[in-house]
This record gives structure tokens, C-alpha cells and sequence, in this order.
């Protein structure tokens, strides 16, 4: 059976690896578990280790924050020498932070085979930094791992052959359903003094609407006429906590320190809508059949807004307000994409089991041969 390195790097990452490792364990395959060390706050970091059951890593690569180009920098840096004594057949790297870009560079030119989970996601949005990650590591994977069909239409709009594209489904939702009653019973709740269906919950941490104080200044005025309809709850990931205080934040909007996985999966399925500018909260919620309100302006997952509860509000506070009265006066019907079963982490596991060696398999910029695109000339 096959030696593959599984990345992780920060918290949208967790949920992701879980599955994939326990399905490649299950079937035999030798797993070692990378942490990069890009997410290193504890509350951002140890308790979603603690809440998924994620063994400790194997090795910890402790590269911190900076800029992008110093992370990427760092993480290659320290992944170069871990692959060339560790000698995987396969790396899995997952979603669209920069560890995901580094290591999959990494990985490209010391030659083990590359799988990318959620391959083949597109915003549009060239000024998005994650939007970058994504389409530089699909460039240089042999497995792209999609999560929706949508992302497989992208992936062959690009020109990928047949052979490396797979439609598996959605990772995040096989975590989601494996610890939902789990988290059903958590507390928090109670320790808020919530009760279900009578509040909003809110993520935000894209830089985009909380490194501009302008931004965040209309996202707060919209959120709090919101808030004068439904009390809402924000726990405050690290990178808007000092903007929030500096700024203020308006009546109605309570703010709470960031949540582990079982607490926050039980705050959005108890919640009557959810407002986020999180990629992940905008799958789990259409999961739930929880209506969502993404407080961008794209989204690298429209497949949440045309078959899920998602509704893409942009940033203009007065559109944000319009979108969630009008979400809150005529709740959207749960509808959950195909494949979203919980069992996409299986499928990944056959596809990289069943799909040969670095030797016998054909590599990112092999030519299809003429009338068969899955194979090279």
C-alpha cells in the first residue's frame, strides 16, 4: 500500500484532511499527517484537533503568520526536506490557503503524485488571494478532486484531461454529518442564553471586508439594522478583533470569543440565518438547510446558491439589509447538492488507491492522445 502525506494547515483545513485520512487508513494505505503551522492560535487550531478526533500530527512545521510570500516561503522551505526524507508515493493537499499552493510546489518538483481536494473551485476574482492558490495548484496536480459539478465544468473549460478530473462530492459535509449529533448536544446554547431559531450568527475574516476600515464600517451599519430585527452573535476570529474594537460595534451584535467545530456546527443549525463571508459556512449551512447570507460579492461555491440555501448579498449595506429581511420573510427550502452524503472521503480514497504510480500514471502537462483525452501521446 501507498505512503501519502497529508497537509494541514489552518482551521478550514481540519474538517477536510479528517475524513481523507481515516478513509485511506481504513483501506490499508500509511498516512502521515503535515501540519504547517499557518493557523497557530490555539483557539484557531487545538480544539478543532480536540473536537474532529484528529491524531497529533507527525510533524509540525511551525512556519506562523507573515506576509503571503514570506508563509509560502516558509512552508516550502520546511516541506522541501520533510518529502525528500519522507518519500511519498502521493500528497494530498486540501482547499486554497497558502500552504496548500506551497506544498503542492513542493511537491510538483520532487515528483510524488499531487491530489488536490476541492479542485476546481473559481470566484472570479483575481484579487482574491485564495482564488490564486487554487487555480496555481490545480495547474500542477494529477488528481483533481472536485466537490461539485460546477468545479468540473471550470477544470474542463481550463483544459485538464478526463483522467485527472473526479467528481467526489463534498469532504466538509462528510465531517458535518459525522459529528452533527455531537454537536446537537453541546451546551453553548445554554451558555449564551440562546434559543433555537431566534438569533443570526455571523462569521467575517476575509481580508477583503475587515482589512478596510470603510468596508467593515458599512458591514457593521448594515449588520446593525439586521440585529434591530434578530439578535445577532459574532465570534470574533482573530483577524477582526482589533478592527471590531477600534470601529465599535453596534447594539444588537454580541461578540464572543471564536468557537470550536461541535459549538460552532450547533450555533448554525440552531441559528434562523447565517451572514458569512466563509466559503466553508456557506457549504455547512446548505448542509443544514440553514439559510445563509454570504457578505461577498462572488463565491468560489455557486452551487450553494443554486441548490442551496445560500443568497450572495454582496457588500452594500443596503442590499445586505434587503437580502436578509427578504431571507427572513420567506425562509429558502432545504436542498442539499448530489453527492453532499458524507461518503465523498471514500470515493477520494479509491480514486487515489486505484490510480497507479508516479511511473505509470500520466503527469500534469502530458498531451492526450487524438480521441482519447484521458490518455497522454
Amino acid at each position: 500500500m501507498p505512503r501519502i502525506v497529508c497537509v494541514a494547515g489552518a482551521r478550514p483545513n481540519y474538517m477536510k484532511i479528517k475524513p481523507v485520512m481515516d478513509a485511506l487508513e481504513r483501506r490499508g494505505a500509511e498516512v502521515v499527517l503535515v501540519h504547517t503551522g499557518q493557523h497557530y492560535d490555539p483557539a484557531m487550531n487545538d480544539v478543532f484537533f480536540a473536537d474532529l478526533g484528529i491524531r497529533p500530527p507527525d510533524r509540525f512545521l511551525g512556519v506562523g503568520s507573515g506576509s503571503h510570500a514570506e508563509q509560502t516561503g516558509r512552508v516550502m522551505t520546511a516541506f522541501e526536506p520533510l518529502l525528500d526524507e519522507v518519500k511519498p508515493d502521493i500528497v494530498v493537499v486540501v482547499g486554497d490557503i497558502n500552504s496548500t499552493l506551497a506544498c503542492a510546489l513542493v511537491t510538483a518538483k520532487a515528483g510524488p503524485l499531487l491530489a488536490h481536494v476541492e479542485a476546481g473551485l473559481r470566484s472570479r476574482d483575481w484579487g482574491m488571494p485564495e482564488e490564486v492558490n487554487r487555480v496555481a495548484t490545480d495547474r500542477v496536480s494529477d488528481y483533481l478532486l472536485a466537490p461539485s459539478p460546477d468545479a468540473v465544468e471550470n477544470l474542463r473549460a481550463e483544459g485538464y484531461r478526463e483522467d485527472q478530473i473526479h467528481l467526489v462530492g463534498n469532504v466538509m459535509i462528510d465531517t458535518l454529518l459525522t459529528n452533527l449529533e455531537r454537536a446537537r448536544a453541546s451546551d453553548v446554547l445554554d451558555r449564551y442564553g440562546l434559543a433555537r431559531g431566534e438569533f443570526g450568527l455571523v462569521t467575517l475574516h476575509r481580508p477583503a471586508n475587515v482589512d478596510d476600515p470603510g468596508v467593515l464600517a458599512g458591514l457593521l451599519k448594515a449588520l446593525g439594522e439586521v440585529a434591530g430585527r434578530c439578535p445577532l452573535l459574532l465570534p470574533v476570529h482573530p483577524r477582526a478583533a482589533q478592527r471590531l474594537a477600534e470601529i465599535g460595534v453596534p447594539g444588537g451584535i454580541r461578540l464572543v470569543p471564536p468557537a470550536g467545530y461541535l459549538d460552532f456546527i450547533a450555533l448554525q443549525d440552531s441559528a434562523r440565518v447565517v451572514l458569512t463571508d466563509s466559503g466553508g459556512v456557506q457549504e455547512e449551512t446548505t448542509a443544514l438547510g440553514v439559510p445563509c447570507v454570504t457578505l461577498r460579492d462572488n463565491t468560489e461555491r455557486p452551487i450553494t446558491v443554486e441548490q442551496g440555501t445560500n443568497a450572495l448579498a454582496g457588500r452594500d449595506p443596503a442590499r445586505i439589509v434587503a437580502t436578509v429581511n427578504r431571507v427572513l420573510d420567506a425562509p429558502p427550502a432545504p436542498r442539499r447538492p448530489e453527492l453532499w452524503d458524507g461518503r465523498a472521503s471514500d470515493r477520494i480514497a479509491d480514486v487515489l488507491l486505484a490510480g497507479g504510480t508516479a511511473h505509470t500514471r500520466p503527469r500534469p502537462t502530458d498531451q492526450p492522445r487524438p480521441g482519447d483525452p484521458s490518455l497522454p501521446i
